[in-house]
């Protein structure tokens, strides 16, 4: 009797496939969240392969800070209009102009949280009953604790204490009204394996993450871009550098790293010998040390 294997690509897609199609199966109006970085690209890209030859069944949903980077937005409606997808944008400022949140002040600002209260807005008004995110467990020790199918109350609160069991790959999405799930299709992919599979599949990526020459400012020990939005401090300098970025966010809170890796090859061998977590370059993640729990608690991605 001949035996088939599968590669470890092969086992983290299939398993992530499987997830998607129960998604679909056991909810009634699923979105992928999408932010134009790799992890919600390759989600995307998983849901073209679960569900061809039909289109995407999902629509995607960007919680926009107003305070991108202006490559993201671009590759974000680039693959939207590719996709034949529809979009559903959740706007912080909106949420500032109506006085739903208060934008920070200081140095240190960041609209980061505020996306709490746009994206838990966003899911009430368009009957959001789970919300699709390209979280991983490698990423940080509060997403460590994530199910594949994370609950969350009718506060979009998530309990990481009351979560469900997941044995067998059962999977169990039955909830009360008000309530709703976050799904998590690649949590067992670690880094590397997210860019070994972009580079097998020769999926599309924003510019952003390959090298490249950028006017930055050394703060919190990494490079932060000059934007608009940057504030310079004293003894604070322009410098500019080829750095390119290993997570994207606002582009007031992520830092670049140094770098020459401008193809995927490069990149892949760069993260083999990284000793330092992705996000370690992600000011928002460095104001505790339970920074990133304290804002999933609350309702975060």
């Amino acid at each position: 009797m001949s035996k088939y294997y599968l590669n470890y690509l092969d086992e983290l897609e299939s398993e992530a496939i499987y997830i998607l199609r129960e998604v679909w199966a056991q909810f009634e109006n699923p979105v992928i969240l999408f932010s134009g970085g790799k992890d919600s690209i390759l989600v995307t890209h998983l849901a073209k392969k679960a569900f061809y030859p039909s289109k995407i069944p999902f629509a995607l949903m960007h919680v926009d800070t107003g305070h991108n980077f202006p490559e993201t937005i671009q590759f974000r409606d680039d693959l939207i209009e590719s996709l034949g997808a529809q979009l559903i944008v959740g706007s912080v400022q909106e949420s500032i102009d109506q006085g739903r949140v208060a934008e920070e002040k200081g140095k240190n600002a960041t609209r980061n949280a505020l996306q709490i209260t746009t994206l838990l807005d966003a899911i009430e008004s368009n009957k959001v009953d789970c919300a699709i995110g390209g979280g991983r467990r490698d990423e940080e020790k509060a997403r460590a604790k994530e199910r594949f199918f994370s609950h969350r109350n009718d506060f979009g609160e998530w309990d990481p204490k009351n979560q469900r069991p997941e044995l067998w790959n059962l999977l169990n999405g039955k909830h009360y009204e008000g309530e709703h799930f976050r799904a998590f299709p690649i949590s067992n992919w670690t880094e590397m394996d997210v860019w070994n599979y972009i580079k097998r599949e020769n999926i599309s990526i924003p510019s952003l993450y390959f090298a490249h020459e950028r006017e930055v400012v050394f703060r919190s020990n990494s490079w932060i871009p000059v934007s608009e939005y940057l504030k310079l401090e004293e003894g604070e300098k322009i410098e500019k550098k080829k750095i390119r970025f290993r997570t994207l966010g606002d582009i007031t809170i992520t830092g670049g790293i140094e770098s020459d890796a401008d193809t995927l090859d490069k990149i892949a061998d760069e993260v083999s010998a990284m000793r330092k977590t992705e996000r370690g370059d992600r000011s928002d993640d460095k104001r505790s040390e339970t920074a990133m729990e304290d804002r999933k608690k609350q309702g975060y991605f």
